[in-house]
């Protein structure tokens, strides 16, 4: 067995939370440093190991995303210059934010918690952001504050030849996104994503289709009649795509055996 695939082994059985600590922090500092010299690196990187070593993952990569603004006591836009200075070529692969990417997580949470007044700035680092890790978490309090801007910025976003920024125009606007604090704007209306969604229907990639259906299984549990109208719409297309989206999205349903569902997957197969 080669040394890498020891290492992948072991990489299997470290708790996702102890990757956001003393190593991160190195990893931010040295790259932070190429772009930034006068980057107090050692203090950063003490500081973060200090602060982190009880903390769980979602206090983790805030005590991160804090320690860098302390370190960075610059304007929000030369900070993000900065950062998405770091951030290297966009992900190749198909892959959630955990596979690549990770240390990418207290930047995005930076831009969620210190860019909410700099619309522009802001959503243009959550596009260059999610090309390498996601801007799922991100742009949702930008979507909660502008929300007719964000509505037509992820109209816009939904026709990207980036396959990570299409799947972000559905995935950051779903009503009930896990680990994510509920859009109540689209449990009470989810008509705005509609759109959206509508132009990523026959996306070919399984990423974005993903998300697409998630969406609309979002939907269905808060807005039942809406989201069934627009699947019922959908259901004369042949294309595959779409077909499979439709699938996934009433599993619920299916599993539940509403007969509505049942009949909508048969008439596809006609």
């Amino acid at each position: 067995m080669t040394n890498n695939n020891i290492n992948n082994n072991k990489k299997k059985f470290i708790k996702l939370k102890y990757y956001y600590g003393r190593d991160l922090a190195i990893l931010l500092a040295d790259k932070i440093c190429s772009v930034y010299p006068s980057f107090q690196k050692q203090d950063f990187i003490d500081t973060v190991d200090r602060k982190t070593n009880d903390l769980e993952l979602k206090e983790r990569i805030k005590i991160i995303t804090e320690t860098l603004h302390d370190y960075l006591p610059l304007e929000y836009a030369e900070v993000v210059k900065i950062l998405i200075g770091i951030l290297g070529p966009p992900n190749p692969y198909e892959t959630g934010m955990f596979k690549e990417g990770y240390w990418i997580m207290p930047i995005a949470f930076f831009v969620e918690t210190h860019g909410i007044d700099d619309f522009e700035i802001s959503t243009n680092a959550i596009y260059q952001i999610t090309q390498r890790n996601t801007g799922e978490y991100a742009v949702r309090p930008f979507v909660e504050r502008y929300p007719k801007q964000m509505s037509s910025l992820m109209l816009e976003w939904s026709l990207d030849t980036n396959v990570h920024v299409r799947r972000l125009s559905s995935e950051g606007m779903r009503p009930r996104l896990p680990w994510a604090r509920k859009l109540d704007q689209f449990i009470s209306d989810p008509k705005p994503i509609l759109p959206i969604l509508d132009n990523l229907k026959q996306d070919e990639s399984l990423f974005v289709k993903k998300s697409v259906a998630n969406n609309i299984n979002d939907i269905l549990k808060d807005n039942y009649d809406i989201g069934i109208k627009l699947l019922k719409k959908w259901s004369g297309s042949q294309n595959t795509n779409t077909q499979w989206i439709i699938k996934h999205a009433l599993r619920n349903e299916l599993k539940k055996g509403n007969t509505e569902a049942i009949d909508l997957i048969q008439s596809g197969k006609r």
